[in-house]
């Protein structure tokens, strides 16, 4: 589903087309680096970092990786879902 005309969806490609690749590797890392933060936003303060680095990866990544290939430290705690 899209709510993009056609018209827009060609004007926005275009404008990423015009930046050199180095230019759209900056707005990719600088568009994660936000949905990182706004993610972090929603975690309680008090987490340890290795709690932190597991919700993070199960949040943006939990649909994308089978469970399978998730790397032991990153695997959600007893409890988690």
């Amino acid at each position: 589903m899209t709510d993009t005309s056609p018209e827009m969806a060609e004007r926005y490609r275009s404008m990423l087309l015009a930046c050199s690749p180095s230019e759209r590797v900056i707005m990719a890392t600088q568009m994660f680096d936000a949905a990182r933060a706004i993610v972090l936003a929603s975690f309680p303060p008090n987490l340890s970092p290795d709690e932190r680095r597991r919700r993070i990866f199960a949040r943006l990544y939990r649909d994308d990786v089978p469970a399978a290939q998730i790397p032991e430290p990153l695997r959600p705690s007893r409890g988690d879902t």
